[in-house]
């Protein structure tokens, strides 16, 4: 070995990132918790800057059309809408979030997923976790959809809406999967109703004989449903009193994985 090898071994590591733009990173990050406006001292406090860096920056941020200023408040602006208007919202998501689905997955030790809330009755499931369990779901639906009477997420996504509105896209007799499958929309409507109130749903036995599942929706700062996280194994294990528990730990994760996708 040269003295040029050793000498490159013992180097550390150049860092190449650029810091004023990670601190711009963080203040339309932390603008995106304010959509009624922030003052730039607020802002800096809030963002762990001082006020004349702050300052230079969201200049920099309103003249490329990123940060709005109304009077002495800033808002995210017209182009960070049309950017995300021209970005697939699940590009990168699934790796940002996995280590939080894993993390549920571990805790819980059942199967996690999560699906993306694409419109008013639509989604897409992007990623999953596993548990170690014999007895499992097996984790490969990832692409899949529920239907959205007979599935946990399909009632979080429902229950987002009025008893009117979802007359409009369910028909009177719903098909059935199971003999526990909820086959008539006003039967269906009452369990939304519940859904509403406590803020999750459950599947029990109504798409596979044995299979229960809880969901909860994640929501953004103005809290608008963004995705739904659910836990799911046999009903003998999580229709039980451990049910409480499992959904104040995808309550936590869903806050989880909203704060990570601001």
């Amino acid at each position: 070995m040269t003295d040029a090898d050793t000498e490159e071994l013992t180097q550390e590591p150049t860092d190449l990132t650029n810091k004023s733009v990670i601190k711009a990173g963080v203040l339309l990050r932390e603008l995106a918790r304010h959509p009624r406006g922030i003052t730039n001292t607020e802002l800096a406090q809030a963002a762990g800057m001082t006020r004349p860096t702050a300052f230079r920056l969201l200049l920099t941020l309103e003249q490329m059309g990123f940060v709005d200023r109304d009077e002495n408040l800033y808002k995210l602006g017209f182009e960070i809408a049309r950017l995300g208007r021209l970005a697939d919202p699940t590009t990168g998501l699934a790796a940002r979030i996995q280590p939080i689905l894993d993390d549920v997955a571990a805790d819980l030790n059942e199967s996690v997923s999560y699906a993306v809330v694409n419109g008013d009755f639509d989604y897409d499931l992007v990623a999953e976790a596993s548990s170690t369990r014999i007895l499992n779901v097996p984790q490969h639906y990832v692409g899949k959809k529920y239907p959205l009477h007979a599935s946990a997420t399909g009632k979080i996504l429902l229950a987002e809406h009025s008893d009117e509105k979802i007359a409009e896209v369910l028909p009177d007799v719903l098909e059935s999967f199971t003999r526990h499958t909820i086959t008539q929309r006003n039967d269906l409507l009452r369990e939304i109703r519940d859904v509403r109130k406590q803020g999750y749903a459950t599947l029990d036995n109504e798409l596979e004989e044995g299979l229960f599942t809880v969901g909860c929706g994640a929501r953004d700062v103005k809290g608008r449903l963004t995705g739904i996280i659910t836990a799911s194994g046999p009903g003998e294990r999580l229709r039980t009193g451990r049910l409480p528990a499992i959904v104040e730990r995808l309550r936590q994760a869903a806050e989880d994985i909203s704060k990570t996708v601001l």
